[in-house]
């Protein structure tokens, strides 16, 4: 199995090191590393000297779904794995999942479980983030709890569903996860293999009242999602989300 690794970045230079490291660690060597360069104004453009066999392209700066889907329209691999600068991959990481995939070919996305470090010392993660994968899109319907960094999803798969939304600021994870997870099965490996970490800046996730988001991504999900079970489910979290927001704005 060939993997393209995609790794978008935006003034991550010292952080993106440490990612491409851990990719270069793996066990399971990926066919490539594609790092995208959001329009970064540190020394990431340095990056390649660093690291001469990965493939850096620069554009302006559009966002993480422009990035992302940028590194998806020029990945090789028919296999898509994606880590964030902020990120790193255990040693095992992609070797975990390509044995999932050729035990279940069936199954054309898989994710992990995660370890989080906080202005580094390891934190629990919060029981709304915890993952149990029974039902991928109910255990994410409210709270995105698939880290892009864990993710590996075959290209056919996104050519079903479509891209990462550029529109969404934030959230763009989310709103892709509930599009596959609402018509596809996906697996979880029931393992920490990647660490996420947070503390460093002040991320953007951290600066943005996320449930503005999630409603766009409910509303959109309304218009294509075909089970009439599924869509009762969206409408009454769509519902809980627009009050608590109604809620926000009466306060502010």
């Amino acid at each position: 199995m060939d993997i393209s690794v995609i790794i978008p970045t935006y003034n991550r230079y010292k952080l993106l090191k440490r990612a491409i490291k851990s990719v270069l660690d793996q066990t399971y060597t990926a066919k490539e590393i594609i790092v995208i360069d959001d329009g970064s104004t540190d020394a990431t453009c340095n990056i390649q000297k660093d690291f001469p066999n990965i493939i850096y392209i620069y554009q302006k700066n559009r966002g993480v779904s422009a990035a992302r889907n940028r590194g998806i329209e020029i990945a090789k691999s028919e296999w898509i794995a994606f880590l964030d600068s902020d990120d790193e991959f255990y040693p095992q990481k992609l070797q975990k999942q390509v044995d999932f995939h050729k035990a279940n070919p069936d199954i054309l996305m898989s994710y992990t479980q995660e370890q989080w470090v906080r202005n580094g010392v390891t934190v629990k993660i919060p029981k709304k983030y915890r993952k149990i994968g029974k039902d991928a899109f109910l255990e994410n319907l409210s709270y995105c709890n698939i880290a892009p960094s864990s993710v590996m999803l075959h290209k056919s798969l996104l050519e079903r569903v479509g891209l990462f939304d550029e529109h969404l600021e934030v959230c763009e994870d989310y709103d892709l996860w509930l599009r596959i997870t609402c018509k596809h099965k996906i697996g979880l490996i029931n393992e920490k293999l990647i660490r996420k970490y947070a503390g460093h800046d002040a991320q953007l996730g951290f600066r943005k009242n996320m449930d503005v988001y999630r409603i766009k991504a409910l509303k959109k999900l309304l218009l294509t999602c075909n089970s009439e079970e599924k869509r009762l489910l969206i409408q009454h979290e769509l519902a809980g989300k627009i009050l608590e927001q109604q809620k926000r704005e009466m306060k502010a």
